[in-house]
């Protein structure tokens, strides 16, 4: 029988019921400052004794010098396994089998995107802890609990939602200045897109991390906006650690924070279509990232007559014409580009279960070909009609 002086839950009481919410909101250290990987081997070493190096050919070349000297000190016993040219599915056999040639305690992930998503899905997959070094900022993978899977020819076919991030990430200002500036660019690129996918994925939201996400997304647009010309003009200089840091961790930070429908949306679909022409592979993540989001304003533009992506566009148009981002498919090296080709595309960026659908009204292949042909269409008559947007002439 009920206590009097408390309500019957079961009658007088309103339940309420909310969904189980499971974040990985950031690695477990971050460790970040100039030479600093001359500073983690005991760090490196808590993790493990046995470090397997994953990365590309030309990196673990790269980086050995660097990393070496650091895991002899502490007396760890390494050995290092290429990736091969793609986080594939044939990749992560090969490196398996290293894992367990090894008998591999760590994993030590050092590279682009590719490079330490095969690594953080390969510790994954074997239940070894994580360390991530990127060598450029040209995306945040080294921050995210996600791998992106891609065919042995380089076409994305499926990402992996980790159950963690990294265990410990090693952002080595003296060793990503060594990378090409195209990689920074790339990387302001894939950066710049935080905002414009989850202010249109998760802007309306209600909930607390969410809101707390969209306004770190735009606090790390106007960093990128305000800081990159001086950035890349200064390589090494406040203002390029600063953008260096707001493409590897902030970045990270706004998936974190507002899970998986805050990350990708159309422009994260476009780049997952192009990935699937061979023309497009000699562009970086971050640079078709960078002309997808010209197409998802485009088709706000179009398809809702929304004025504020049109100035949005032109904003963007601008930017990238400072530092060198692509507005075109032609600045993509897809100038010679085939209707089949672009049409295959935007079919892959419209399958079933895409990104794209995260946009908060509908789109079908032809409207995104469209689309993607008229980025820099100028602002007057950005107002394309829904007849003309869904018509088969490209």
């Amino acid at each position: 029988m009920p206590h009097p002086s408390l309500p019957d839950s079961s009658s007088t009481q309103t339940k309420t019921t909310t969904a189980l919410l499971s974040l990985m909101v950031a690695p477990a250290q971050v460790i970040r400052g100039e030479q600093a990987l001359a500073q983690v081997g005991e760090a490196i070493g808590r993790l493990g004794q046995r470090p397997l190096i994953v990365g590309g050919d030309r990196t673990l070349a790269v980086v050995q010098p660097w990393l070496e000297p650091v895991l002899q000190q502490e007396k760890l016993s390494f050995t290092q396994a290429a990736y091969g040219l793609d986080c594939s599915e044939s990749g992560l056999a090969a490196l398996r089998e290293a894992v367990a040639t090894h008998q591999a305690d760590v994993i030590i992930g050092v590279g682009g995107g590719k490079a330490l998503d095969a690594a953080k899905l390969i510790a994954h997959q074997s239940q070894l802890p994580i360390v991530t070094v990127p060598t450029s900022a040209a995306t945040c993978a080294a921050w995210t609990a996600l791998s992106n899977v891609y065919s042995d020819q380089g076409a994305f076919l499926y990402d992996v939602g980790l159950p963690r991030c990294p265990d410990l990430l090693v952002l080595d200002y003296s060793l990503v200045r060594t990378a090409d500036q195209r990689t920074l660019v790339a990387g302001i690129g894939d950066a710049l897109a935080k905002w414009y996918e989850a202010s249109v994925s998760s802007g309306h939201s209600d909930q607390t991390l969410m809101i707390a996400a969209v306004q770190q997304a735009r606090v790390l647009r106007d960093i990128l906006f305000q800081r990159s010309v001086a950035a890349l003009q200064e390589p090494g200089s406040d203002a390029w650690r600063e953008v260096v840091d707001a493409a590897v961790l902030l970045a990270g930070v706004v998936g974190g924070l507002g899970g998986a429908q805050c990350r990708t949306v159309a422009a994260h679909a476009v780049h997952n279509g192009l990935t699937h022409l061979l023309a497009s592979h000699d562009a970086l993540h971050g640079e078709k990232v960078a002309y997808g989001i010209l197409v998802q304003l485009r088709l706000e533009e179009m398809l809702q007559g929304n004025q504020l992506a049109a100035t949005a566009r032109q904003q963007l148009l601008k930017f990238y014409a400072e530092i060198g981002l692509p507005q075109t498919l032609s600045d993509l090296g897809l100038e010679q580009i085939s209707l089949a080709d672009l049409q295959h595309a935007a079919e892959v960026a419209c399958a079933q279960g895409s990104d794209i659908h995260r946009l908060p009204f509908s789109v079908v292949p032809a409207q995104l070909m469209a689309a993607m042909v008229s980025t820099m269409a100028p602002v007057e008559v950005s107002r394309t009609t829904l007849t003309q947007a869904t018509s088969n002439e490209v």
